[in-house]
């Protein structure tokens, strides 16, 4: 059910990601924030140890908890849902349609990110048999994150031709532009990390209230 709503084009929804803390994990339940993102990628700024998430199971059915890697060993991913640390894997890296099957294999939910500089980078998105796709501005060797943006009529060209294919948008989204991007792009939901903290990880209240504020008005 979490996970519908999350990805229901009819309804925009908002995605905080590179969670940290636990506290900051529970004021975005308690603020109706309908997922969360946990960064697994050792190299990432925001990155969180799973053996130290297992707060993440004190939220499981209250938020769609999703697990952040890059170029994983799949399995230590199915560990974590099977786990109950997380309900959703994104894939953030160089993945393999290949590797993504074996979370199909599993029926584990997943979205798989692109960094867009033209339509050509979405050529192979059908490839993977994702739940959704992720769509985030290039950023080579970092993998997101950057607070930068990108061509947004490329994301709604990709939504208009893809309808049957959930878009998750991220990449330089912050307050300020929140509601533009969804009424250009007109994805399920808005994926934001560094356009909602203090400091990497650190989330910022203030905009997180706002960045809720678009999306629902």
């Amino acid at each position: 059910m979490l996970l519908e709503r999350f990805l229901d084009p009819g309804s925009p929804s908002l995605k905080i990601c590179g969670v940290t803390l636990a506290e900051d994990g529970q004021r975005l339940v308690d603020l109706g924030v309908e997922a969360l993102g946990v960064n697994f990628w050792p190299k990432s700024k925001r990155y969180h140890n799973p053996k130290a998430a297992t707060w993440l199971k004190d939220l499981k059915g209250k938020i769609l908890r999703v697990g952040v890697f890059v170029n994983p060993d799949i399995n230590d991913a199915i560990e974590l849902v099977r786990a109950g640390i997380i309900d959703a894997v994104q894939l953030h890296g160089d993945e393999s349609p290949l590797q993504a099957s074996f979370l199909e294999d599993w029926a584990i939910p997943f979205f798989k990110a692109f960094g867009v500089n033209t339509a050509a980078d979405l050529t192979r998105a059908g490839d993977y048999h994702a739940t959704g796709i992720l769509l985030d501005a290039p950023a080579p060797g970092v993998y997101g994150g950057t607070g930068e943006t990108f061509d947004w009529s490329v994301a709604a060209s990709f939504v208009q031709n893809h309808s049957d294919l959930p878009v998750i948008l991220a990449g330089g989204i912050v307050p300020d532009n929140a509601a533009t991007a969804l009424t250009k792009v007109r994805p399920a939901a808005l994926d934001v990390a560094s356009g909602a903290e203090i400091s990497p990880g650190i989330k910022d209240f203030d905009k997180v209230e706002a960045l809720l504020k678009a999306v629902r008005s």
